[in-house]
């Protein structure tokens, strides 16, 4: 018998729905993920949810943390860390993963194991790899535990940019020129690579773009202008991800829209433009979190541009699979048209955060979004819908 049907005790219907926040973990977005569960914490409701925030740290323990929102910001341009949030450097929280409870025990080495009742719903702010990626779906999908945000296929389609473009190649969205290398064709044959790149600049012209396959927050992206960078930026791009795609420059405008999903089906927010960072070659890690640059909200597009620019965010939400919330980014290009370039399922959701800015802007402040992920999460049944 699967949680969601389980009879609830008086005690049950009598308390408040509990939130578990989960935040860190294992990926290079371990800092910007607590920057976002700080900001997800101050906006939660205490008057309707009891709140849980539980740390992953970087080599993957679940750590009881303290509820402490004003720890989890950047400080002198240093990203926070869950391992200084947590409440002891061993103890570490198990999530039950039988459906047929969703108790959370906390366990010390010497100690009798610690019950912190049960999890009505997930809010998970994992960014990258082992969190965002399906793989902590999978998890809370085995506990019968619901959770706020894409399911297990939607979350690794929008994890891994060469499979999302072949989703969205196929549901007829226009993407833009790439090429995909994997491990085995890097370590085999690296002189091989070199001439594959090569050639598609031949194609598609300089400068191209390295990055990772299955990263986010521009982690890991270098602007390569000639074949003499190539080295150095695939070395970076597979610091963090093995295999790594190759883009062509799309020129044109930077446009972002916020997909989020109403009672009625998903609704597009207005949509924002990322402008020109004169001070970063692109818009990096660096320029989007540590020196905030900032976008434009709403974008300056005629009637007709925002209209198609919406209704295409829809599309990629659709073409996914998606729940519950998704930001896609496109490309305005010369020509008129819109080119996607990826979704993220869980975009950045800091208050200076992009997704949070359009739905602002759209009508529905920051709290309301999260309490509407959390009820939605809490509507929603596990397992196969």
């Amino acid at each position: 018998m699967s949680s969601e049907n389980l009879p609830q005790s008086p005690e049950q219907q009598l308390r408040k729905p509990r939130v578990a926040v989960v935040f860190g973990g294992r990926s290079s977005e371990h800092g910007i993920s607590v920057v976002t569960a700080g900001a997800v914490l101050n906006a939660i409701d205490r008057t309707k949810y009891d709140v849980l925030p539980i740390g992953i740290t970087t080599d993957g323990r679940w750590a009881l943390t303290a509820d402490e929102p004003e720890r989890m910001a950047i400080a002198n341009r240093t990203m926070p860390d869950v391992a200084q949030l947590a409440e002891s450097e061993e103890g570490g929280v198990v999530l039950s993963v039988d459906p047929g409870s969703r108790e959370v025990v906390y366990t010390e080495p010497g100690a009798v194991p610690k019950a912190l009742g049960e999890v009505d719903v997930v809010f998970p702010v994992l960014h990258g790899p082992y969190g965002e990626d399906g793989t902590l779906q999978g998890l809370l999908e085995l506990s019968g535990v619901p959770y706020v945000g894409a399911g297990v296929l939607a979350s690794a389609v929008g994890q891994d940019k060469e499979y999302m473009k072949r989703v969205f190649t196929s549901f007829g969205l226009a993407v833009g020129p790439y090429l995909v290398v994997r491990p085995r064709e890097w370590e085999g044959d690296p002189t091989a690579v070199r001439k594959r790149i090569t050639g598609f600049a031949d194609e598609h012209g300089w400068p191209l773009f390295i990055k990772p396959a299955r990263a986010g927050s521009s982690i890991g992206i270098t602007k390569v202008e000639g074949a003499s960078g190539l080295d150095a930026a695939i070395e970076e791009a597979r610091r963090h991800d093995p295999k790594f795609l190759v883009e062509s420059l799309l020129r044109g405008r930077e446009i972002e829209c916020g997909v989020l999903e109403f009672e009625d089906g998903p609704r597009a927010s207005v949509p924002a433009e990322i402008p020109p960072v004169t001070a970063h070659d692109f818009y990096d890690f660096e320029a989007k979190y540590i020196d905030s640059a900032s976008g434009i909200v709403p974008a300056p597009l005629t009637e007709e541009q925002t209209a198609e620019v919406q209704r295409l965010a829809v599309e990629a939400f659709d073409a996914c699979s998606c729940e519950g919330l998704v930001r896609a980014d496109f490309f305005l290009t010369e020509d008129g048209g819109f080119v996607i370039n990826e979704i993220n399922t869980l975009p950045g959701f800091t208050p200076i955060s992009m997704y949070p800015r359009m739905w602002q802007e759209s009508g529905v402040s920051y709290q309301q979004l999260v309490d509407r992920l959390i009820q939605a999460a809490l509507n929603r049944p596990t397992g196969l819908r």
